[in-house]
């Protein structure tokens, strides 16, 4: 993860699925967003929904940047033009004047939580045949026509507790020093190992934590790091090469998303935990919704798992994880949620919830213990 945000002059897009065979294309990144939102909205939207629409395709690329979701994950590229995953890119395409218009204006501006500098990580979807917790691309013409800024329709979806931000423009540059570091080194690659450390250590309490952020590589740093090395399955020598620069970095970007993903207003409510019967494509209602949450819980822990979309719908993108999940399990990867594949990613959310602190999850607090017969429901849904 890197230490601050900036615009990258380039990105570099797979065209397909993270793990299919497919060409790598590097574009500049306002060619990049010129792209996406020209693939993804309609130039005849009004200004306000357009630019609203446009800081969300921003903030969701920069996300991966700062992140480096992919590359920490040893992938050769920054992002992919799978919607399942990412953003929409065609390779080639034309752009539209007016969206091309006001992307030249605003790449560099993206959505932050207020008192945080990372880009927010702007879920989004069309609204019509895929709907989501985040911003309705149809959703926001609606808006912009009631009067709404482009400000207001991104507070609307994402909370009122948003900034947007200036970021420079940069080369690329990879978050790893270039060089391991040890016991005696200084500096801000350190810092940044230790604070990262730091808020691993919430989630994993064999972990010890680092003590302090002061950039000094000590005996506790050390002892963090072999710890860590330990826990993850990585030579225990204390020293932070790229392999554990880019481990600590992936757990750290996973505990963060734990923490977001309970305070996205999901909360406990009543039903019962048994086996709902088999789930398969097209099915609807708080089952496919529970099963939903519990995928982008194990998602935040197990690289194998996207998140996916809360619709209550189960639909393609919840089906290919359902069928990851399967193939990793050994189980019969057909898609379909039977007892086995139920009760599988049940146990493994269980043992999350056994095993993570619950100020993890946020100032909610999180589930514990034992599975008290609940179902899910967005906080405030009556209001």
């Amino acid at each position: 993860m890197k230490t601050y945000v900036y615009v990258p002059e380039y990105i570099t897009v797979h065209l397909g699925k993270p793990d299919a065979a497919a060409e790598n294309v590097t574009v500049t990144f306002p060619d990049y967003i010129k792209n996406v939102a020209s693939s993804e909205i309609y130039p005849t939207w009004p200004d306000a929904s357009l630019r609203a629409n446009i800081y969300a395709q921003v903030s969701f690329a920069l996300n991966r940047i700062y992140t480096e979701w992919y590359r920490s994950r040893g992938y050769p590229f920054d992002i992919t033009n799978s919607t399942q995953y990412d953003q929409a890119f065609v390779k080639g395409r034309s752009v539209f004047a007016s969206v091309s218009r006001i992307a030249d204006e605003l790449f560099d501006r993206y959505v932050a939580r207020q008192g945080q500098q990372n880009p927010y990580f702007t879920e989004f979807c069309n609204g019509t045949t895929v709907t989501c917790s985040g911003l309705s691309q149809w959703g926001t013409v609606d808006l912009a026509r009631d009067g709404y800024t482009p400000y207001g329709i991104l507070q609307h979806y994402y909370g009122d507790d948003i900034d947007l931000r200036t970021a420079p423009v940069m080369p690329y540059m990879e978050s790893y020093p270039g060089y391991p570091l040890r016991r005696g080194a200084t500096g801000r690659s350190v810092e940044l190992i230790q604070r990262q450390l730091d808020r691993v250590t919430w989630n994993y309490p064999a972990i010890p934590s680092p003590s302090s952020a002061d950039g000094i590589f000590g005996a506790k740093t050390e002892q963090s790091v072999r710890s860590f090395q330990r826990v993850f399955g990585l030579e225990a020598d204390g020293v932070v090469g790229s392999a554990t620069w880019y481990r600590i970095s992936y757990i750290y970007v996973a505990v963060k998303r734990l923490a977001e993903l309970y305070g996205e207003g999901v909360e406990l409510s009543e039903v019962p935990k048994q086996y709902p019967d088999a789930i398969s494509l097209g099915r609807k209602g708080r089952e496919v919704t529970v099963l939903q949450y519990f995928i982008n819980m194990l998602a935040a822990f197990y690289e194998i798992l996207p998140p996916v979309a809360m619709t209550g719908e189960y639909g393609a993108e919840t089906r290919d994880a359902v069928m990851d999940f399967q193939e990793a399990e050994g189980l019969e990867p057909d898609g379909v949620v039977g007892e086995k594949t139920w009760n599988a990613i049940y146990d493994d959310y269980l043992g999350i919830l056994r095993t993570v602190p619950a100020r993890c999850f946020g100032a909610g607090g999180a589930p514990g213990g034992n599975w008290p017969g609940y179902e899910l429901k967005e906080a405030n849904a009556d209001a």
